[in-house]
C-alpha cells in the first residue's frame, strides 16, 4: 500500500510534468532548499535525469555550507550541477540593497543562465522554485525578474504550497526536507546599509560558528559593530545561559564584530523587507521559518 506522501508527489509528478508538456531540456535554477530541490526532482522524474541539470548561482552571498549542501541534495536526486558565477556584487544597485535588491540578483542570475548555460546546455526552459505561498507575498521582487526573464514557475503553476512542498520532500526522502529557510547572506544587512564582500563574509563566519554550537535555524542581522543573533524562541535561553552564553560571544566577535546581541523576538522572516511592503506581505505567523529574498532560486 502507498502512503499518502508518495500518492501525492506520484500526482505532483504528473502536474509538473504537464506544465512541462514540450519542454526537451529544461534548466532548474537551484539553491539546495527545499523548494528548488523538490522541482528539481519532480522535473528529472517528468522528464528524465538526461534532460534536466541544476544550476547554482555562486557568488559571495551564497554560504560555502549551504554551497556543499546543494550538490549534495542534487547527487541524490541524480541531476547534475552546473555553477554559475554570478556577479550581482558589481551592480550598483544591488550594493545599494534596497527593498528591490532581489530583483537585481535574480536578475544577475536569470541573465547569466542565459548567457552562459542555455546554449552550452541546449535547454529550451528555465525554471525556479516558487510555490503556491511565494505567489501571495509582496516582499519577493526576484519574482519580477523571473517573469522578465520568461522563467518558468511549475511548482506554483500546479498549485504546490510550502507544505505540500514538503511533504514532497518526505517522500522523496530529501535530505532537505526539514531544513530551514537559507536566505542569502545580503538579507541579513538592513535596508540602504551597503552590501560589501566584508560583511557577508562576517555574517557567513558567524553564522558558521553559532551552527557548530548546535544552532540550526538562525539568523546573524549586520548592523555594523552590532550583530543581531535571531533564534527560534526555545534557543533564546539557551544561548543566553551558560556554558553556551560565553561561547556564543566569542564566536560573533571571531568573526569580526564587536558587540552582540540576543533579539527577543526569535526568527524574523522578511525582517527588513517587511517593514516597507506592509503587513499584509509578511508571514502570517511571525516567527515560523519561512522563505525569504532569493533563497530558493539562488532558490
Amino acid at each position: 500500500m502507498t502512503s499518502p506522501g508518495t500518492d501525492e508527489a506520484g500526482r505532483a509528478t504528473a502536474q509538473v510534468a504537464e506544465q512541462l508538456r514540450g519542454v526537451q531540456r529544461l534548466g532548474v535554477a537551484y539553491s539546495g532548499g527545499v523548494d528548488s530541490s523538490v522541482l528539481l526532482a519532480l522535473a528529472v522524474r517528468a522528464l528524465g535525469a538526461g534532460r534536466v541539470v541544476a544550476i547554482l548561482g555562486v557568488s559571495p552571498s551564497l554560504a560555502a555550507d549551504e554551497r556543499t549542501a546543494a550538490h549534495r541534495v542534487a547527487e541524490r536526486i541524480g541531476a547534475p550541477v552546473v555553477e554559475v558565477e554570478t556577479h550581482e556584487g558589481e551592480r550598483e544597485a544591488y550594493r545599494a540593497n534596497g527593498p528591490d535588491r532581489c530583483f537585481h540578483c535574480k536578475d544577475e542570475l536569470f541573465t547569466r543562465i542565459g548567457d552562459e548555460v542555455v546554449a552550452a546546455h541546449r535547454l529550451d526552459a528555465v525554471a525556479y522554485g516558487e510555490n503556491a505561498d511565494d505567489v501571495r507575498r509582496l516582499d519577493r521582487p526576484g519574482a519580477r525578474a523571473a517573469a522578465a526573464h520568461r522563467v518558468l514557475s511549475p511548482l506554483a503553476a500546479a498549485g504546490l504550497d510550502k507544505a505540500a512542498v514538503r511533504r514532497i520532500a518526505h517522500a522523496f526522502e530529501l535530505p532537505c526536507a526539514d531544513k530551514p529557510a537559507a536566505p542569502c547572506l545580503a538579507s541579513r544587512i538592513p535596508h540602504f546599509q551597503i552590501v560589501s564582500p566584508r560583511k557577508l563574509s562576517q555574517v557567513e563566519k558567524a553564522e558558521a560558528a553559532l551552527r557548530g554550537l548546535g544552532f540550526g535555524d538562525l539568523r546573524v542581522r549586520h548592523h555594523g559593530d552590532i550583530a543581531r543573533i535571531e533564534l527560534p524562541a526555545e534557543d533564546l535561553v539557551r544561548a543566553a545561559g551558560e556554558p553556551l552564553r560565553e561561547q556564543v560571544h566569542r564566536a560573533v566577535t571571531g568573526a569580526g564584530f564587536r558587540f552582540v546581541t540576543l533579539d527577543l523576538a526569535g526568527i524574523q522572516s522578511g525582517a527588513f523587507t517587511g517593514a516597507f511592503v506592509g503587513p499584509d506581505a509578511r508571514d502570517p505567523a511571525p516567527g515560523r521559518p519561512g522563505d525569504e529574498g532569493p533563497s530558493d532560486g539562488r532558490g
